[in-house]
């Protein structure tokens, strides 16, 4: 049996000495005083000098070695030992041979396939504990933000087609009604057979809302496109006389 060890460093290749420093504030910060986690990197030590590891590449594996504790890219900061293997020499090397075809360097992403989670498929499968929580706390926690506002998202575009869906059901089962009210046989439609079915009032504006949007009556009408409206029968009768009486004088 080997022991098996992890190597943790904090990210400092951003290329901004800012940015760089204040990393190492906030691994300070929220690792050593908090004790939640922080930004880091890890890599695994098990046979030989080496630690393995992963990054981001545009072609190939990303599965890489240095020597351990080592790695220039990042600034060192402890080793933690996750326990013994038993496998032998040539199985961790079969295993880093597996883990070379299905980690390709393109397929890095910081949240959900970074190196710590490399770290982590390789310590399972060499028999030993995971890495700590608080290792690759902040990715995790980032992932699971973006997965949660994506289900927030679909759950959503699912809730506006069933009230779409919803509406247009509604909509033809009122258009049903005001049809079945008016067909013939029905008790609104003259000489019906129906005439001891019990009558289903509806006030104007519910047949105007689901019908094709017919314009009320006025009181004053248009007669064969005449431009001259109707008088009521009294009023044409007092402008008759009016009439005779003014030929009269």
């Amino acid at each position: 049996m080997t022991e098996v060890t992890l190597h943790v460093y904090d990210i400092t290749n951003t290329g901004s000495d800012n940015t760089n420093n204040t990393i190492v504030q906030i691994n300070r910060i929220f690792k050593d005083g908090i004790g939640i986690g922080g930004i880091f990197h890890s890599a695994v030590q098990v046979y030989g000098e080496d630690e393995w590891s992963f990054g981001f590449c545009e072609q190939g594996s990303g599965v890489f070695s240095c020597p351990a504790k080592k790695n220039p890219m990042y600034t060192y900061r402890e080793c933690i030992v996750l326990g013994k293997t038993s496998l032998s020499k040539s199985k961790v090397n079969q295993i880093l041979r597996e883990l070379s075809r299905e980690w390709p360097g393109n397929c890095y992403d910081l949240l959900s396939k970074n190196c710590n989670h490399f770290c982590n498929d390789f310590c399972e499968r060499l028999g030993v504990s995971k890495l700590p929580g608080w290792v690759n706390r902040f990715a995790n926690a980032g992932d699971t933000a973006v997965e949660i506002a994506e289900t927030t998202a679909m759950r959503f575009r699912q809730a506006k087609t069933e009230i779409v869906t919803a509406s247009k059901v509604a909509y033809r089962f009122l258009a049903g009604i005001t049809s079945n009210n008016t067909t013939p046989g029905s008790p609104d439609s003259l000489g019906g057979t129906n005439r001891n079915s019990p009558r289903l009032q509806q006030p104007a504006w519910f047949k105007n809302l689901v019908s094709a949007g017919a314009k009320p009556s006025t009181s004053t009408t248009l007669e064969n496109g005449d431009n001259q409206v109707q008088k009521p029968p009294q009023q044409r009768q007092e402008y008759e006389t009016a009439s005779l009486r003014s030929h009269e004088m």
